[in-house]
């Protein structure tokens, strides 16, 4: 299957407001919408809609970056001279990858921000505050991830913008929300997890606390604050006005404690400290589900899992073990987990029977839930990824010395419309002119805001 390759197409955003078909609010303001039957679609669904990205680093750039699979207009304001600081994330050995001349670009940054044009401005100068406010003017939508006051201080805090555009929507993500005792200290992923308890819950049984391998809280963020702008465009429509949206790492890692959180709030409450439930680690495994995990076979590992009474029997019969399943004990989920150790001893002794692919052949076709624990090699070059298009080549890309640079694709697709990247990771303060020009600056005005720092 060839994968698919990046087609270009320039967006210039006009100082004009454009009229564009589709959902309008009382003041007018649009974003496209399609009236194509299903399956016939041309057009992605936010094209049209307008993000001015303030935001650095990684939950704020991955949530634009996801507005801007989905077709929205997105510019990203960087500080002129050193941008986002992941344009410098690069890991071992990666800058033999990169031209010389192209310092600023890694694979970090490009991992979250392709379909973006990159402008650079000076938020301390009043010129380049001047700028954000008529690009503020022109947008539906602006996210950033200062702490908070720091927009305030800018005099680019949503009473400020609202002036400018009473139907914009405001999105902030920090690491503690804008209240509360920690809303002033900065917000990193890991630390977030680790004050939410996730850290505490992840990891192996005997051992210490793990982190996740990418940065779990500020992923999850990005995906809540683009949900949230989602529906707070859905109450724009209805309502003719924007609004301010609040997120935090800390609040999305609480959020991510689901039926731990739950146990913790509901059960054993007045036994004492001593004897709360304050979350155990089970490694691979589940505290609710038995079985659930990995076993190790011959020449690898496989997780399996059974969730219910009809899949645990059906489990048995698989691996060949159906007196295991006739076992009055096992019976019921209840059950499974009271003897969570003596079935998953059972279990990796049968496992270590069978290679990894004969096991694999036992499973296949059976409905259950299973499949091997791959590296992250394998799992790019998996046949589904192949077949799903989550690998994308990027073609004449500037910055590299192959002129190549591979891509993760879009999670979601949207029937009738190609999710491929319309524009590359940007390069520092690549569209600079081209954005200014659009808000209607002539080069020798632009020549001087370059010559006195303000882009």
């Amino acid at each position: 299957m060839t994968r698919p390759v990046v087609r270009l197409r320039r967006a210039v955003w006009s100082h004009t407001q454009s009229t564009r078909p589709g959902s309008i609010s009382r003041q007018g303001r649009r974003f496209q919408s399609t009236t194509a039957e299903l399956g016939q679609t041309k057009d992605l669904p936010l094209t049209g809609l307008k993000v001015l990205d303030l935001s650095r680093v990684l939950a704020g750039p991955f949530c634009t970056q996801i507005l801007a699979d989905y077709g929205a207009e997105v510019i990203k304001v960087e500080q002129p001279g050193i941008g986002d600081e992941t344009r410098q994330w690069r890991t071992s050995g990666e800058a033999q990858k990169w031209r010389p001349e192209h310092k600023y670009m890694s694979l970090y940054f490009a991992a979250v921000n392709r379909n973006k044009r990159s402008v650079t401005i000076n938020l301390k100068e009043p010129k380049g505050v001047e700028i954000v406010k008529a690009l503020a003017r022109r947008s539906d939508v602006v996210v950033n991830n200062f702490i908070p006051g720091k927009m305030e201080q800018l005099g680019l805090s949503y009473e400020d913008l609202r002036k400018e555009n009473k139907g914009i929507i405001y999105a902030s993500c920090s690491g503690y929300g804008a209240s509360g005792p920690s809303r002033d200290r900065a917000g990193y992923d890991a630390i977030a997890l680790g004050e939410a308890g996730l850290l505490h819950i992840t990891g192996d049984e005997k051992g210490g606390p793990t982190k996740p391998g990418v940065a779990m809280a500020d992923l999850c963020t990005g995906l809540y604050t683009h949900g949230a702008i989602l529906a707070a465009l859905n109450q724009r429509h209805n309502t003719g006005l924007g609004c301010k949206i609040e997120g935090s790492l800390f609040e999305s890692s609480l959020s991510l404690l689901i039926n731990v959180g739950l146990a913790a709030l509901n059960l054993d409450r007045d036994k004492g400290p001593a004897k709360r439930r304050r979350g155990k680690r089970f490694g691979l495994g589940h505290p609710n589900l038995v079985p659930y995990g990995a076993f190790k076979t011959k020449d690898g590992m496989l997780f399996v899992a059974a969730n219910n009474n009809r899949q645990w029997n059906g489990f048995c019969q698989r691996m060949g073990i159906e007196g295991l399943g006739d076992d009055k004990r096992f019976s019921t989920n209840d059950g499974r987990v009271e003897h969570r150790e003596e079935i998953n001893s059972i279990l990796q002794k049968k496992f270590a029977e069978k290679t990894q692919n004969e096991w694999l052949t036992v499973f296949a076709g059976s409905g259950l839930p299973y499949g091997s624990i791959n590296d992250v090699v394998d799992a790019l070059e998996h046949p589904q990824a192949e077949a799903r298009n989550m690998v994308i080549d990027v073609e004449q890309f500037e910055a590299a010395k192959d002129g190549m640079l591979k891509l993760i694709g879009p999670a979601m697709k949207f029937e009738g419309v190609p999710m491929n990247v319309r524009l590359k990771p940007p390069l520092l303060g690549q569209h600079t002119e081209e954005v200014l020009g659009g808000l209607g600056y002539l080069a020798p005005e632009i020549d001087e805001l370059r010559k006195s720092g303000v882009v």
